[in-house]
């Protein structure tokens, strides 16, 4: 018997779709389903590695957790990074085919919807539920010709949809109403009901307007979820303003990450960001350089692009003479690649073909390849022989004398390396933070004398649960579970 399959879209980005699909799949685990998470399509440059070797969209992977599963390929057939201001590398069932403008891609969504349509096959064989997120707004009418994010995926599974709005942005009913009617009459008819996501102060005050949005449209109002505050769940994609200020001044450790245009998973930092004794701060373009213990060259899928912008907003000076004073520097992938003497890109898999300088404070050069580096790592940090577990997602094969003095012994091999003075560190591991014990080392390593223990795998296991715990209380399970059943 095929599985049931349930659709999650929002009218907006941002709407709460990621954060729905891990409550609802954590509640179905906990009821005993056999569940599996799934998006058609995802645009993000917050990513992992799967189980069969291939590279999904960060929120997936999450979901997958609320299921109690590895992630896999089917999860997120589709995914696009974008690595520059109109164009994405396109990824298919885990595998990169290569880089596509806009126009290109559209005209191979047909080629795109197979591949979808095949992967939820495979999950609707092995699964008991589904639950599908969709991408951005189904109502965006320049994309619904051959849309395959949202009710373009519904309509060829023929599965209901559930609509999400966010009203702590205002406007809610005009949200939900309006993207209601800018359906088809077939789509229309699949919304099974309304969901409104981050709601603040007395439901009271709200239910006249749930009264008129239900007699308005027909459909119902399954449940309004409330805004939980410091609830933590990795982001899909983007630097959100959660992403700022969670920090005080007071924290002993100050480290900033400089805000690449093209940064990419900057999940990387949510350990510090919500670490006790750190003060963490993304510095965005034209913004001073503020003093830090601890600089971190994020990841990037523009590696040559973004150190371009570094050099242009200064970063460059700033770096050195943040290490002549006693100053730490991490690079994580391709903020490891900046540090070496010559970053290539012959084939022109990141953007124009060439070759650029690096910063040159790490005897090494990196070649970008056309197979993309995609596994999951575990072993030990050099520096404190500290177990780290993480994912290397790179097309960058690094050489030279510098990775001698590696910075992890990992299962693979070794990784990274470590300069001579001990005060640069790069590797290719992200995640490098998400375990206690290396996170602790790094800080130490970076400065911080006393540390408040942070474990940042339980607390992201809690934010699941905490997710849960809302969508189990406040939507209407009588309604949902009917269509379980």
């Amino acid at each position: 018997m095929a599985a049931k399959t349930l659709m999650i879209q929002g009218c907006t980005s941002d709407a709460g779709k990621s954060a729905l699909v891990t409550g609802i799949c954590r509640v179905l685990y906990r009821r005993g389903r056999r569940v599996a998470p799934f998006k058609p399509q995802n645009m993000a440059l917050n990513s992992a590695v799967t189980e069969d070797g291939g590279e999904i969209g960060r929120a997936q992977a999450v979901q997958a957790q609320a299921c109690n599963l590895s992630p896999h390929t089917d999860m997120n057939p589709v995914l696009l990074k974008p690595n520059t201001d109109v164009g994405a590398q396109v990824i298919v069932h885990g595998r990169v085919i290569g880089n596509m403008d806009a126009r290109r891609y559209h005209e191979y969504k047909p080629q795109a919807l197979s591949a979808v349509l095949a992967s939820h096959a495979r999950l609707a064989a092995g699964y008991e539920v589904v639950v599908v997120e969709g991408a951005g707004s189904p109502a965006e009418i320049n994309l619904r010709d051959n849309d395959i994010a949202n009710m373009g995926f519904a309509e060829a599974v023929d599965c209901p949809v559930l609509l999400v709005a966010d009203i702590d942005r205002g406007g809610v009913f005009a949200h939900l109403v309006g993207t209601l009617e800018l359906l088809s009459a077939s789509e229309q008819a699949r919304v099974i009901g309304f969901v409104i996501n981050r709601f603040r102060g007395d439901i009271a005050l709200l239910q006249p307007g749930l009264d008129w949005l239900e007699q308005r449209t027909g459909k119902p109002v399954i449940g309004v979820l409330p805004y939980l505050h410091d609830l933590h769940l990795e982001a899909e994609d983007g630097l959100g303003q959660k992403m700022f200020g969670a920090a005080t001044e007071q924290a002993p450790l100050r480290v900033i990450v400089p805000q690449l245009p093209r940064i990419s998973n900057h999940t990387d930092f949510d350990p510090l960001r919500l670490h006790p004794n750190v003060d963490l701060r993304f510095v965005a373009a034209g913004e001073v350089v503020p003093p830090a213990d601890l600089i971190i060259l994020p990841g990037s899928k523009n590696v040559r692009g973004d150190l371009a912008w570094l050099r242009a907003n200064g970063w460059e000076q700033e770096i050195l003479r943040h290490l002549r004073y006693g100053g730490r520097l991490i690079g994580i992938c391709g903020g490891f690649q900046m540090l070496g003497q010559r970053i290539h890109d012959p084939l022109g898999l990141e953007g124009e073909a060439g070759e650029s300088a690096g910063i040159a404070l790490l005897d090494m050069e990196t070649e970008l390849k056309q197979e993309k580096q995609l596994r999951r790592v575990s072993g030990t940090l050099a520096l404190a022989d500290a177990p780290v577990r993480g994912y290397e997602i790179h097309a960058g094969v690094s050489a030279g004398p510098a990775l001698l003095c590696p910075a992890a012994q990992l299962e693979g091999g070794n990784d990274g390396a470590i300069s001579a003075d001990g005060h640069i560190l790069g590797t290719y591991v992200h995640g490098l933070f998400d375990r206690r014990e290396a996170c602790d080392a790094l800080l130490r390593w970076a400065g911080l004398e006393a540390s408040a223990m942070l474990d940042y795998e339980a607390l992201r296991e809690a934010g699941i649960e905490r997710m849960a715990d809302a969508v189990e209380r406040h939507l209407d399970w009588s309604k949902l579970e009917a269509f379980f059943a």
